[in-house]
């Protein structure tokens, strides 16, 4: 598996943080659209806990990025990159997050349940039949139950998708389980949102009405903490905007004016 993948031309000052995690390479599409004007790093994150993904994507971008660099995160991406942007405040120029999930616990409790509200009866017994899998210590086959999962949830997660291209290169359950089990712990006990006092760079957000991740908990904790945010709702808009018949030429648009204001 190779660990990184550019676009475009030298120097590369903005990097795309893809979600999952354990599920690397969906933000390939978003590389390209952006590597017209600007060249792009899409670090693929392989580590299983949060220390270690944060010194994965340093390494990464301290040898082939043009530092401080602009992050453009998505979904767990999003809060990957404002874990760095806060242990590294002097290698981000810019924080962009797209579909984060939400900074404070309270805001998380009906995410899945808004999800499964929006499944058919089809795709409801799929879910139950992916999620015993999944929670089966002797199952053997939980990364192609992993990946399945993805697909299902994606379908409670879209307004009104586009055709796309699934670009991913693994899925990765393990990596999964690790990660969201660290990353539950920092938020419910509110060190996540802590963090934000060390976030020095200017930070955006973008957000889908109808993600099933509650706006309201991107934009009310992080208008608490950090010092120059600003936060964009972008209307029929589910949680990959790039994919959205709505809003995917608002959602470009407004992140190539957000790289160019801060870029010159």
């Amino acid at each position: 598996m190779t660990y990184l993948r550019k676009y475009g031309n030298s120097p590369f000052t903005t990097a795309v943080i893809h979600g999952g995690p354990g599920a690397p390479g969906e933000m390939a599409s978003v590389a390209r659209e952006l590597s017209s004007f600007t060249g792009i790093l899409e670090p693929l994150q392989t580590k299983a806990t949060i220390e270690g993904q944060v010194k994965e994507l340093r390494s990464v971008l301290e040898e082939h990025g043009a530092l401080p660099i602009t992050l453009i995160g998505f979904s767990w991406g999003a809060m990957l990159s404002f874990i760095f942007a806060a242990c590294y405040p002097r290698l981000v120029k810019k924080l962009i997050l797209v579909g984060s999930g939400p900074y404070e616990q309270r805001y998380a409790v009906n995410i899945t349940s808004t999800r499964i509200s929006r499944l058919g009866e089809e795709d409801w017994q799929n879910f139950r039949y992916l999620d015993e899998v999944l929670n089966s210590s002797i199952a053997g086959n939980r990364n192609e139950a992993f990946y399945s999962l993805g697909k299902l949830l994606s379908k409670a997660d879209t307004y009104d998708s586009l055709p796309h291209e699934v670009e991913l290169v693994k899925y990765s359950y393990d990596v999964f389980k690790s990660i969201w089990g660290e990353a539950h712990e920092l938020r419910a006990s509110g060190e996540l949102l802590k963090l934000g006092a060390k976030v020095t760079c200017p930070v955006v957000a973008i957000h889908g009405d109808y993600d099933p991740h509650p706006f309201d908990g991107v934009k009310e904790p992080l208008s608490g903490v950090l010092k120059d945010f600003r936060f964009f709702l972008l209307e029929k808009c589910g949680h990959r905007p790039w994919i959205e018949r709505e809003a995917k030429e608002k959602f470009y648009k407004l992140l190539e004016k957000e790289i160019h204001k801060q870029n010159f």
